[in-house]
């Protein structure tokens, strides 16, 4: 059968799982290997996004001695790529539904191209900002459509195996970026000191762009949807008003304004929710479907996606300064370290939703929160034992299971969340995903400041040796990880609210000719 109680989508005939059936034939036949190179393609621009997030930071001092920036400018070459990210992700996840995936894909990639190329041959610091302004603007453009075209191009029993392949990509991506930041800029490729950085994207965004338009088959909402330009000023204007003053607090000092901004936001917020509500109502054509949180694995699985990010958040950026600034090591070092971490991800990841997740469904998703909390106790307690002396080496275990961990939930959650999501909402339930992600990070740079900073600042008062500067880094990194793990219990509790199994699993079995129980489903790859 393929009504799931567990949806709850019964009383909803617009999200009934079964609409899939009647969804016009935009996927490719099953025997199509033009769907694997078009996976290919969307996957290599996740990456490029994923590490374009991270490469930045790595390579600040070479931008900040070559090309004069300023300390806040430094902070707006971070901060404005995240900041536009950010609040065109909705929007441009609603735009793929209306006018097409593949377009807005292409549109998206050719862009983000476009202002690598701006970014790299930037002539004053004002130039690389709002170059990385426009970059993070076509990422929003690119990036909702990776997740809709895998869910409007796959057929439910290969999907399983799809998101396998997109937790190792974010895997790889997650410590590639620091890696190839430091070999970019300490090799200084032609004298171009940190603008390598920027051009390397340049062959892979023309070869996506071209193969794109050749591979990626076209899918878009089946009826006709119109852009919510109310919606999408709301939803601009309240994302930013969180996360500008969450991004740039610690270095304005927390400012009145910074948390009347915050508090205003969850105000701009709720109007936005309550037009959104009336919109739908009124012509069908809303920008947020607010009918898919009624889907209980969508709404559950948001939440979890939520505060994952936090926990993501605090870890990475935490990480980073304890080797740099806390250990001395240099870029390369520290990116070479995180290299059993990348491996861990992607091999968990890979297994988890192919193998693990049709036979134990939810469990794998919660068993993945235990062993990353394991993994961040494990490097508390390393860290305490080993101090300024600890090696990569020593680090290698308790990275390798919390790679594990990770590896466990980045691709059986995107497969829950989306596993009751028709298809002509894809683009925006994918909008949604990486919004609340980017929000959850946000979240998480901006605790670094309270349980990272603020004990790094109480040891740095009174150090004036490298040893003294070095232990505060140690004691901070320590207490920011165990917030982490804290954070990693709450996410296992929320799990509980996830459905047993995601439904497609379910549905594979209902589609077998012989009788199958729903509760042993087919495996799925």
């Amino acid at each position: 059968m393929t009504s799931r109680t567990s949806a709850g989508t019964e009383t909803e005939p617009g999200l009934h799982p079964a609409i899939r059936h009647n969804a016009p034939p935009t996927q490719p036949a099953a025997g199509d290997r033009r769907r694997w190179f078009a996976l290919a393609i969307v996957m290599t621009a996740a990456f490029m996004d994923l590490v374009d997030v991270t490469i930045v930071n790595i390579a600040i001092p070479s931008i900040q001695r070559e090309a004069g920036a300023t300390f806040s400018q430094i902070q707006w070459i971070t901060a404005g790529y995240a900041l536009a990210f950010a609040a065109g992700l909705i929007t441009g996840g609603r735009l793929g539904d209306i006018h097409g995936r593949k377009r807005l894909f292409l549109i998206g990639i050719g862009g983000f191209t476009l202002a690598s190329a701006l970014c790299g041959f930037a002539a004053n610091p004002e130039m690389l900002v709002a170059s990385r302004i426009l970059q993070g603007a076509m990422a929003s453009l690119m990036v909702p459509q990776v997740l809709s075209i895998v869910h409007a191009t796959f057929p439910a029993h290969e999907r399983g195996k799809v998101f396998g392949l997109f937790g190792a990509v974010v895997g790889l991506g997650a410590v590639m970026g620091p890696l190839l930041g430091a070999l970019l800029t300490e090799w200084n490729l032609f004298g171009l000191e940190w603008r390598p950085i920027f051009l390397i994207n340049l062959p892979v965004g023309i070869a996506g762009l071209i193969l794109g338009s050749r591979f990626i088959t076209e899918s878009k909402a089946p009826k006709a949807l119109k852009l919510d330009l109310v919606g999408v000023a709301l939803v601009t204007l309240g994302l930013l008003m969180l996360l500008y003053p969450l991004t740039r607090g610690r270095e304005l000092g927390w400012p009145l304004w910074g948390y009347v901004s915050m508090a205003g936001a969850f105000v701009v917020l709720a109007a936005l929710v309550a037009y959104e509500r009336r919109k739908a109502a009124r012509d069908g054509s809303p920008l947020i479907e607010l009918s898919l949180f009624k889907v209980k694995s969508f709404a559950a699985g948001i939440a979890v996606q939520t505060v994952f990010g936090v926990a993501l958040g605090i870890f990475f950026l935490v990480w980073t300064l304890y080797m740099q600034f806390g250990l001395g090591w240099t870029p390369l070092k520290a990116g070479l370290t995180g290299i059993p971490f990348s491996i861990a991800v992607s091999t968990a990841a890979g297994m988890s939703v192919q193998k693990l997740v049709p036979r134990f469904g939810r469990k794998v998703l919660q068993a993945g929160a235990l062993v990353m909390a394991i993994g961040v106790l494990l490097y508390i307690w390393e860290s305490s034992r080993y101090g300024l002396s600890i090696a990569p080496w020593q680090m290698a275990l308790p990275l390798v299971v919390m790679g594990v961990g990770m590896g466990l939930i980045v691709a059986p959650l995107t497969d829950a969340i989306l596993s009751d999501v028709p298809r002509e909402h894809a683009g925006s339930a994918s909008g949604l995903i990486n919004t609340v992600q980017q929000m959850g990070n946000a979240l998480g740079l901006g605790l670094v400041s309270v349980v990272f900073f603020g004990v790094v600042d109480d040891r740095l008062t009174a150090a004036t040796e490298r040893t003294a500067a070095g232990m505060a880094f140690a004691d901070g990194f320590q207490n920011a990880l165990g917030w982490v793990a804290a954070v990693m219990a709450v996410i296992f509790l929320l799990m509980f609210a996830l459905p047993k199994r995601p439904a497609q699993h379910v549905e594979v079995a209902a589609e077998e000719p012989s009788p199958a129980s729903e509760k042993e489903p087919a495996l799925v790859g």
